[in-house]
């Protein structure tokens, strides 16, 4: 008989010497023989000697074929027996006495080139007759102790027959407690329930079921997952007589997979937006009931007023305040929280929060360790709490990424009868890490915008300058969502001769470049606007200024690259990780990626420059790849005044070309920005035409006009920024305009005064009548003297005063410093020290000097 085996635990296989293997497994119970390719015996051993009476010496070297009583039989279809893997199969084989044995054999063929024999045959010479109610007790004990899974067995009536020992720990009762009883009857719950359904099915049918249910024993502190396997049980005429119940604990199994799937669905759902708040909800609900009962984050409280976390988050020997940035619970309400949501509270040395965030590490207590009594014994609001809902266990974990301390993330059970276990502290601390970064993703994202919106705000015009030309207003609305602050723009450029300047513009892009780009080309507008340039050479300026920003961008970014190529290469030749030097790590890649394509793109601008003339109505329009801009009569018809195909600033190599339109008295002019008209879910066509809808649209003000036009055609959240304009036309008074043309004679400049203070005293200008007639006096005679004819004097009586002389001449006077002696070179000087403002600018017929006073009291 087979030597018994002490029972004891199961434990990995140690690898014993082979000499002690084959001293207990009997070698010679086993006739083994090996052959070559050529069927030529190889190997004999003992067991083969027992079998068929020959020793090794005797068929070493012969062929395996000369045993054979009888053909080996193959079966039909099958290849021939040297392209088998593996035989199986009785063998007529003849004894050294004569004899025929019919003898099972296993066969392996070893692959060519392998260690070893080619083929290795088998035959056990004890398996035929096994010793007497030996298999009958190995299988009864087989089934009552085996250690993989819990079986029972029950009989037609679905009466529990046999237990093993698994299956009367799983459930607490004994074999003889359980015989006789149902399984529903044994496990009262819906599990049991749904088992004994399953039961009856295989009893009806013979299929197997398969079922997974989630519960727990009795005294037991946790649930496990099971996985049961209820198949029938036949005797040899095939008739089902039982059926047999195998539950595998798969509690280790499922919980990794319900970890794994938050894990994925942490990271579908956490950092869905670029909002701190936001994301912290996310996070809490995400764990929340699949992890703890309650979550909250709390994030430093210093981040409220701080760019930046501080170098020491947790105060030596202070409390740490933390703001309450989002809450979960599975009771509504949260009512166990002690700070609601934006409230700070102040957290002690000792307690959970303050410790987690000292040491760097995710902590777990229970209610019962010393430490989280201490903390309660302090705070008896936060203890009260505790003992209401019944909370027994905690964790926190910090809330850190890019080596910067940004909170805690708290979490506790009370509902959950569980506590909570090492892998779960684990768990959390994953999900963490990755709010994480989504967190610090978000609160960097949000002060880069917010640096971008201050920058933005404070280079467009806070107050539209007053002019007597149009009456405006306007509207600016940065992109929402994820596109960030652009580079959008508009402004009033009030211009000499009571006209004005209209300008609206769109630099490519977002962020802090846009922006700044932005501010560099409106200011390099009302320069070139200053010095009264015709529409389109403005253009052909600015063009011009985005073309060297380019060529300065380009430069920039070939210093940073040749420096990032070097820098690269250095890490590589020292780590040598040469391959990956170009990779990044997660945490940087959301935030960095889309700046630095930013910073190194082409700088792109549109823009749309008109000039409006209230005297002669006369208004003219130069674009540079802008959308085109809308004129409104009087009578509510919206035309688009149709401009010459022109391409954005920076492209260069192409002249811009102005039109010029006549534009009655109260029309309207509205100029804009593509985010106006052009949106993800319509075409340019379409914004057109549902601005020119809402354009006609009778408005009780320019403002209502203005929220009427983004209402109808922008969506809740733009996904580009949008900058209106609309201006209404005036016209002065041909009683406001006084016009004289001066003969090129000194003499006249006597009769010029004389008129000039004719009309003065007609407009009640009385007052003004000193100043005027010295910058009379002084531009007339210089035109006289120093230019060609015509000569044309023109005053403008509106909100100021002002003299403007043409003249056929192109050189513009400029300021001088007069010596002491000199008998001329005071009277341009003394222009502009009686004068508010004073210029000149050219046309295409000669140039024009004018001064402007100022007729408010003083």
């Amino acid at each position: 008989m087979e030597q018994p085996v002490t029972a004891g635990r199961a434990t990995r296989s140690s690898g014993a010497e082979p000499e002690a293997l084959e001293a207990l497994v009997g070698a010679s119970l086993t006739a083994r023989v090996t052959l070559d390719e050529r069927g030529l015996v190889t190997g004999w051993n003992e067991g083969a000697e027992r079998l068929l009476g020959y020793t090794a010496g005797q068929l070493t070297g012969r062929r395996a074929a000369d045993l054979l009583a009888e053909p080996i039989p193959v079966r039909g279809g099958l290849p021939t027996l040297a392209g088998l893997p593996r035989w199986n199969g009785d063998v007529a084989l003849r004894h050294r006495d004569g004899r025929t044995l019919t003898v099972g054999i296993l066969a392996h063929h070893r692959p060519p080139g392998a260690d070893g024999p080619a083929w290795l045959v088998l035959s056990a010479l004890t398996g035929r007759q096994p010793p007497t109610g030996l298999d009958e007790s190995l299988v009864s004990w087989s089934f009552a102790q085996s250690p993989c899974c819990a079986q029972a067995i029950y009989d037609t009536r679905l009466r529990l027959r046999r237990a093993n020992a698994d299956m009367e720990r799983a459930t607490a009762l004994t074999e003889e407690e359980m015989r006789g009883l149902r399984v529903s009857e044994i496990v009262d719950d819906d599990a049991g329930r749904r088992a004994e359904l399953g039961m009856a099915h295989v009893l009806r049918t013979g299929e197997p079921q398969y079922e997974e249910p989630y519960l727990r024993a009795p005294g037991e502190s946790h649930e496990h997952a099971w996985s049961i396997f209820l198949s029938a049980l036949r005797d040899h005429e095939g008739t089902i007589r039982g059926v047999c119940l195998s539950a595998h604990d798969m509690t280790e199994q499922f919980w990794a997979r319900k970890r794994l799937q938050l894990i994925a669905e942490a990271s579908r759902r956490i950092g869905s937006t670029l909002d701190v708040t936001r994301t912290a909800q996310e996070l809490t609900d995400v764990t929340v009931p699949v992890l703890a009962d309650f979550a909250g984050v709390d994030l430093l409280a210093a981040l409220d007023d701080a760019p930046e976390p501080p170098a020491r988050p947790v105060p030596a020997d202070g409390p740490l305040l933390l703001r309450r940035a989002a809450l979960r619970s599975v009771t509504p309400g949260a009512p166990e929280s002690v700070v609601a949501a934006g409230a700070v509270d102040a957290y002690p040395p000792g307690s959970l929060p303050f410790e987690s965030l000292r040491t760097g590490r995710p902590a777990l207590q229970e209610v019962t360790d010393p430490a989280f009594t201490a903390w309660l014994a302090r705070d008896p609001a936060r203890a009260a709490r505790v003992r209401a809902f019944g909370v027994h266990s905690v964790m926190a974990v910090p809330l850190a990424a890019r080596g910067t301390t940004l909170g805690v993330a708290f979490f506790a059970r009370h509902r959950t009868q569980e506590p909570f276990r090492h892998d779960d502290l684990v768990l959390a601390g994953e999900l963490v890490a990755r709010a994480a970064v989504s967190i610090d993703n978000a609160r960097r994202y949000t002060r880069e915008r917010a640096t971008a919106v201050t920058l933005q705000r404070s280079l467009l015009p806070r107050r539209l300058p007053r002019q007597a030309a149009v009456e405006v207003a306007s509207r600016y609305l940065p992109a929402g969502g994820h596109a960030g602050v652009g580079g959008d723009w508009f402004d009033v450029i009030p211009l000499s001769g009571a006209r004005v300047a209209l300008v609206v513009g769109d630099v490519v892009g977002h962020g802090l470049v846009a922006s700044a780009t932005m501010g560099r080309l409106r200011t390099a507008v009302r320069t070139l606007a200053d010095i009264d340039l015709p529409c389109d050479e403005l253009l052909t300026h600015l063009d011009d200024l985005v073309a060297r920003l380019n060529t300065e961008e380009d430069s920039d970014t070939e210093r940073r690259t040749r420096g990032s190529t070097r820098g690269s290469a250095a890490t590589a030749a020292g780590t040598g990780i040469a391959e990956s030097a170009g990779t990044g790590s997660a945490e940087t890649a959301g935030m960095d990626s889309a700046g630095s394509a930013e910073a190194a793109g082409d700088l792109g601008a549109t823009c749309l420059y008109a000039v409006y003339d209230p005297v002669t109505r006369r208004c003219c329009f130069a674009g540079a790849g802008h959308p085109l801009p809308a004129v409104v009569s009087p009578q509510g018809t919206v035309d688009f005044v149709g401009l010459p195909t022109s391409p954005p600033l920076g492209v260069g190599g192409l002249p811009y070309e102005a039109t010029e339109v006549v534009v009655p008295e109260g029309s309207l002019l509205a100029l804009y920005t593509n985010g106006l008209i052009e949106t993800p879910d319509r075409d340019v066509d379409t914004g057109v035409d549902r601005l020119r809808e809402a354009l006609a649209r009778p408005a009780a003000s320019l403002d209502a006009l203005c929220d009427t036009v983004l209402a109808d055609l922008l969506p809740p959240r733009s996904a580009d920024d949008v900058a209106l304009l609309i201006a209404r036309t005036r016209v002065l008074d041909e009683r406001q305009v006084a016009t004289w043309s001066v003969p090129s004679d000194p003499s006249a400049v006597a009769q010029t005064r004389k008129d000039v203070v004719a009309q003065l005293e007609r407009w009640g200008l009385s007052d003004t009548v000193f100043v005027t007639e010295l910058v009379v006096s002084e531009l007339v005679t210089n035109a006289i003297r120093h230019a060609q004819p015509p000569v044309q004097l023109r005053l403008i009586h509106d909100s100021t005063l002002i003299c403007e002389v043409s003249d056929g001449g192109s050189t513009a006077p400029h300021l001088r410093r007069a010596r002491t002696y000199d008998e001329g070179g005071r009277g341009l000087l003394l222009v502009a020290q009686l004068t508010e403002r004073w210029g000149t600018r050219q046309s295409g017929t000669g140039k024009t000097i004018w001064a402007e006073q100022d007729l408010s009291p003083a």
